[in-house]
């Protein structure tokens, strides 16, 4: 069958891969310009392409179009290929052909990433040969384009990808939350978001098991209105007991686990209920749990100095972030916050700082904004990690955390927040030395 893949990037190139792999006629077109590393992979493969346009006359010559997930619908080119009978569809869903593997799927507006890594770290733990792809990592065409074929895969799904899938069946779904999010995608319709979120399930069987956050009133809504196949497994907050979770008949201790915070808590009891449906046993997940590194940036340790935690939440570019970061901490917390505002509204943060901070430190070129909001903190500013690092360890006392988890985009004195946070991490490991 002739193929056309519109959009060069990971899943865009991926899908060629694999399309190549199994005897297709591929063309990828992008409107803009191809990443020369995939250029070198598309040409050592044989594979035609085309960049900076679309060849309307080539691409309507595909018998099926795999476009990229960041191509809305409703642009010309989509809606013509729809109108002239040319199916379109996702890479998850052309990928999902080439396998027979055991399939979790993970999607939700919040914490997919955290809970695929985990997900996929218990099953790796536990003795399964898992691998992980999706919308984190290799897409998962890639890796179905690779010698070695995984049993089981854990999916990171977003709803973009799941728009563009018609048969895709997940053994296990897991839809962690639903709160507004890329609704300029739905006609800023909630609705849209909403059903779009819960195409993860549309294909699943009696046989299948679809795991939702019980207290999430969207989801609740959807049920109430919409019958699924699949059998329902709620996860709710009141598995969680103080550092416990209770996952069935099993309690697992998060007292060594790099996750805080109860919304990481509600990510562990998905990923640990989903590895327990393919029989990981007890003792296997809580070394999971123990072992688990969660990924740069997020609410990640990076030292203890005199009795001081410091953490890098550089990530946290959002009030949101912010907030769970500050609602996890149980000490004490010298914050280190600010950089290129983005209209913030602190307002939802202003309980929490009250109870859990107990200084200011301000990282940023203009802090007017931070230093007004919070006039009642101790509050001083710095125009470089290490220097708010000096700061921070100067305001702070043992059994302190130094938080640096700034609401803000970073590049007023940074490339981007992983340099941010790893000029932080480099700030801290200095210290530590000198100490």
């Amino acid at each position: 069958m002739k193929l056309t893949f519109l959009g060069a990037g990971e899943s865009g190139i991926g899908a060629a891969l694999l399309a190549k792999k199994h005897g297709h006629d591929v063309f990828v077109s992008d409107r803009g310009a191809i990443n020369e590393v995939y250029k070198h992979e598309l040409e050592s493969h044989g594979i035609l392409y085309e960049e900076q346009q679309h060849s309307w006359e080539r691409i309507v010559q595909a018998g099926e179009v795999v476009k990229s997930p960041g191509i809305p619908d409703h642009v010309p080119i989509i809606k013509e290929l729809v109108s002239k009978g040319i199916p379109v569809i996702s890479e998850i869903e052309f990928a999902g052909r080439y396998t027979t593997a055991k399939l979790i799927g993970i999607t939700g507006s919040n914490g997919k990433t955290t809970t695929t890594r985990l997900a996929h770290h218990l099953l790796t733990t536990a003795g399964l040969d898992a691998g992980m792809a999706g919308n984190v990592g290799k897409s998962f065409a890639r890796s179905l384009s690779e010698e070695h074929q995984y049993p089981y895969y854990v999916l990171e799904l977003s709803s973009f990808q799941l728009d563009g899938i018609r048969g895709f069946r997940p053994d296990i779904a897991l839809l962690l939350n639903i709160t507004p999010d890329h609704l300029d995608r739905y006609e800023y319709r909630m609705e849209n978001y909403i059903r779009s979120k819960f195409r993860i399930a549309m294909n699943q069987q009696p046989e299948d098991v679809f795991l939702y956050n019980a207290e999430d009133e969207h989801i609740g809504a959807h049920l109430q209105s919409n019958r699924l196949r699949p059998r329902l497994l709620p996860i709710s907050s009141r598995m969680i007991e103080g550092h416990l979770l209770h996952v069935g008949d099993s309690t697992f201790d998060m007292r060594e686990s790099s996750l805080r915070g109860r919304h990481n808590y509600m990510n562990a009891l998905f990923a640990l209920s989903a590895a327990k449906l393919w029989g990981a046993g007890d003792e296997a997940l809580q070394q999971g749990l123990n072992t688990f590194v969660n990924v740069a940036h997020r609410m990640e340790r990076v030292a203890i100095i005199d009795g001081v935690e410091y953490i890098n939440d550089s990530k946290a570019t959002n009030v949101d972030a912010v907030y769970y970061a500050l609602e996890a901490m149980e000490k004490p917390v010298v914050w280190i916050a600010g950089g290129q505002d983005k209209g913030n509204d602190y307002g939802p943060l202003m309980e929490l700082v009250k109870s859990k901070v107990r200084a200011l430190v301000c990282l940023g070129v203009d802090n007017r904004k931070l230093l007004e909001t919070f006039a009642g903190l101790p509050a001083v500013e710095a125009n470089s990690a290490e220097a708010a690092v000096a700061q921070a360890a100067r305001l702070a006392r043992t059994g302190d955390a130094v938080l640096l988890s700034p609401a803000c985009a970073s590049f007023d004195l940074f490339k981007n927040y992983e340099d941010r946070g790893e000029q932080f991490k480099t700030a801290v490991q200095l210290r530590k030395k000198t100490e």
